[in-house]
């Protein structure tokens, strides 16, 4: 017996994930009851005219979104890969048609 049994594992049954739904709404609710929402807003304006980066961020990801992620796949020749050399297809007799 290897004693994987008794590692004493983290086990995340049941509470993996996401919250459910109505909870999430229970928790705003709450917040909602407590936070005036147009202070918070005039907070942020406050924030956003000193300068505070992270209060613009949030401001113009919740305005305009969270900008897409761009990948650069373009390489050099000199260094770079060389993908017809990395697959090259060879002919075989079931593949040549007369």
């Amino acid at each position: 017996m290897d004693g994987r049994k008794n590692n004493g594992g983290h086990s995340t049954a049941g509470r993996a994930g996401r919250k459910p739904k109505d909870e999430e709404l229970k928790i705003v609710e709450r917040l909602d009851n407590i936070i005036n929402q147009d202070e918070a807003i005039h907070k942020l304006k406050e924030l956003i005219e000193k300068g505070n980066l992270q209060a613009i961020k949030l401001y113009l990801q919740y305005r305009y979104g969270q900008p897409k992620e761009q990948i650069d796949v373009t390489t050099e020749t000199t260094g770079g890969i060389d993908f017809n050399e990395l697959v090259k297809y060879v002919e075989t007799p079931a593949d040549v048609k007369e």
